[in-house]
């Protein structure tokens, strides 16, 4: 659980005053998981960043820093680097009152860092007397317990600089506004679950527009297209009871001090059943007052090509 941080003289029930505690990040991971990305999107939104320090280093970084919010990156290419001494280092810094410590753990698919250390030529950290893969794997030992520690892990094997940066700047941003800010994107099934999300609902059950002709082309933002999801018998249901699923989880979340929640709902082309309750889905949540971005993913994808028949074949799931 991620501890809400006080706003500046906040007060408790009783009165009294609780001072702000001072942001530190911990950005670590797997080399080619994405931790450059991540130190500067947080330098970009006012924290003081530092990469690659030495665990000995890293108290008195923080108490020198006096009131400058921390971005530190601290990786298997620290000299001093073991899981056990980090682990030490972040208990004590956990214990000072005048803190909001967090730690925010970068990776990605093995193939994913693969090919990116193919198309720089770098020498992995980890695999400089071995194979990329040795080293990939030896690392992901290395940092299993930092892992499980994190407060906030993101997968970068298929999300965009873009994205990364919109998905930091919602967990990590300095802004003293405490409301939940909610992301809801739609996407395929057929090219992946989003990595990010929090919370998914499928709504492959839905009628699929997929299978008439005139509304195969069309997405989720045409008039014909919602006419004939909203016509399904289980449409108006199945809404209302997202509704009610969601409304009073958001300020369950808002109290146990998440500040970002990506909600993702997808069918198997992203682009007819998902778009549309995606899109009445944030509609829904901004009219509640809720801070709401909203995207759909594979919706400029390329469709596959159609099958001959112009319905779903019985014997088979339809897309």
């Amino acid at each position: 659980m991620t501890l809400p941080q006080p706003t500046p003289g906040a007060g408790t029930a009783s009165g009294t005053v609780v001072p702000m505690r001072r942001p530190v990040v911990l950005i670590s991971g797997l080399s080619g998981g994405g931790m450059s990305t991540a130190l500067k999107t947080l330098e970009d939104l006012g924290y003081e960043a530092v990469d690659n320090l030495r665990l000995s280093l890293l108290d008195a970084l923080v108490s020198q820093a006096h009131d400058r919010p921390l971005a530190i990156g601290i990786d298997s290419r620290t000299r001093d680097f073991t899981a056990e001494a980090l682990a030490q280092e972040l208990a004590d810094l956990r214990a000072r009152p005048d803190l909001h410590v967090r730690i925010l753990f970068m990776e990605a698919s093995d193939e994913v860092i693969q090919r990116r250390y193919t198309e720089t030529r770098r020498p992995h950290p980890q695999a400089l007397d071995r194979t990329v893969a040795d080293g990939i794997a030896r690392e992901r030992t290395l940092l299993s317990p930092l892992r499980e520690q994190a407060d906030v892990v993101i997968d970068s094997s298929d999300i965009s600089i873009h994205d990364a940066r919109r998905i930091l700047s919602g967990h990590f941003r300095l802004d003293a506004d405490p409301a939940l800010h909610v992301f809801v994107t739609s996407f395929a099934y057929r090219h992946g679950v989003p990595r990010e999300a929090d919370l998914v609902f499928d709504v492959r059950f839905l009628d699929n527009p997929h299978w008439v002709p005139d509304l195969r082309p069309k997405t989720g933002f045409d008039a014909e297209v919602q006419a004939h999801v909203e016509r399904d018998p289980d449409f108006a249901g199945f809404m209302g009871h997202l509704k009610a699923l969601l409304e009073p989880l958001l300020p369950r979340y808002a109290r146990e001090g998440k500040r970002y929640l990506t909600i993702a709902v997808g069918c198997t082309g992203g682009r007819h059943r998902s778009v549309l309750v995606t899109r009445l889905l944030a509609q829904w949540l901004r009219g509640l007052g809720h801070k709401v971005g909203e995207a759909h993913r594979d919706i400029e994808r390329n469709e596959r090509k159609p099958a001959p028949e112009t319905g779903p074949p019985a014997a088979r799931e339809t897309p």
